[in-house]
Parts: structure tokens; C-alpha cells; sequence
């Protein structure tokens, strides 16, 4: 990671509209999209356990995000996912997991440690002894540094409404490998 950007604990409700330029920046969303994301993320926000860290330059601009909760079988996101895990019997992943939400970096901000530092921070010191989360089912960046750290496939080609492209569910036992130290 480098040295002029700081992840720390992130009050994403006072600073949901940052957030959602860098998703919207990484994901390509409409304003449509961004507007009914908005209205989620700050639903999550109210669900106990949920957690948030940011990764900010040092003028103050948030350049990536991420954010969980510990995961429930009433969400609608488990509700989804559920079925294709029960098909491969591995939906015992849903009880005791921390899930991850949603993890974003700006893309010109890619490719330096950040996304591995919001995952490995987010997840550190959960009471939770795994973490979930969903991910395109291609084969990417995002997918590879998962894999770094120990999350594998439960479930592909999982079909969420309204979403253009399936997506992968990938766990991973925590806690997760700790950042590698500076010398």
C-alpha cells in the first residue's frame, strides 16, 4: 500500500455520497443505480455489527471503501445465495460469517495494497470465525487477491435480480493472513 493513503474507521453514513462516486467510478452505475444503492448502504448501517473503514489521501479524498456486517439468513442477500449453496451443501457458510458487503477502490488507485488492507482491517477482530462475500464470476483482480487470502469458490454462477452478470460466492476461514510488515 502506499504510504499517502490511510485506512481507518469510516463513518459511512456521513460520507455515503464519497463512497458511492468510487463505486460508481469502479463499477460504471448510472445515477439510478447510485441513488437506490444510497438507500441500502445506509439501511446496512442500522443492522448491528455492521463496520466500515476507508482508505483516504491525505488531503481528505476517500479513494476506497469497504464495509460488512455479520451475516443473517434474513437478508435479502442470503435469501439470494442460499439455494446455491444449499445445491453444493455448503450453506452452513451463512451462520457464524461476517459478510462482506461492498469493497471498492477507485481505479486509479488499484494495484497498491488497498483493497487488501480494507479486507484484511474490516475483518480483524470480528467475533465471527469466517467471512463471506460475492464477487463477477470472472476471473479479475478482485477474484485474485480473495484467493490471496484464502477465500475459495462456495457457489458459482449465483443469479441476483437485476444484476447483468452472475456472480461467484467465495469463504474464507478468519482470521485473514495479516498485512505484510514494512521494512
Amino acid at each position: 500500500m502506499t504510504d499517502d493513503v490511510v485506512i481507518a474507521p469510516l463513518d459511512l453514513a456521513a460520507r455515503v455520497d464519497d463512497a458511492l462516486r468510487v463505486q460508481a467510478h469502479a463499477f460504471g452505475l448510472s445515477d439510478d443505480e447510485v441513488a437506490v444503492r444510497r438507500q441500502i448502504v445506509l439501511r446496512h448501517l442500522t443492522y448491528p455489527g455492521a463496520r466500515a473503514f476507508g482508505a483516504t489521501t491525505p488531503d481528505d479524498r476517500l479513494v476506497g471503501f469497504v464495509y460488512g456486517m455479520p451475516n443473517s439468513r434474513g437478508h435479502w442477500w442470503s435469501t439470494v445465495v442460499e439455494p446455491y449453496l444449499r445445491s453444493q451443501n455448503l450453506d452452513g457458510w451463512l451462520d457464524d460469517s461476517f459478510v462482506i458487503t461492498e469493497l471498492h477502490v477507485h481505479p486509479g488507485h488499484q494495484n497498491r495494497g488497498i483493497g487488501r488492507g480494507l479486507i484484511t482491517t474490516i475483518t480483524e477482530g470480528v467475533p465471527e470465525p469466517r467471512s463471506i462475500l460475492s464477487a463477477i464470476d470472472v476471473e479479475s483482480p478482485a477474484r485474485g487477491l480473495y484467493r490471496s487470502l484464502g477465500y475459495a469458490d462456495l457457489a458459482r454462477r449465483v443469479l441476483f435480480p437485476s444484476a447483468a452478470r452472475p456472480y461467484a460466492v467465495m469463504g474464507a476461514p478468519l482470521p485473514l493472513p495479516p498485512l505484510p510488515k514494512r521494512f
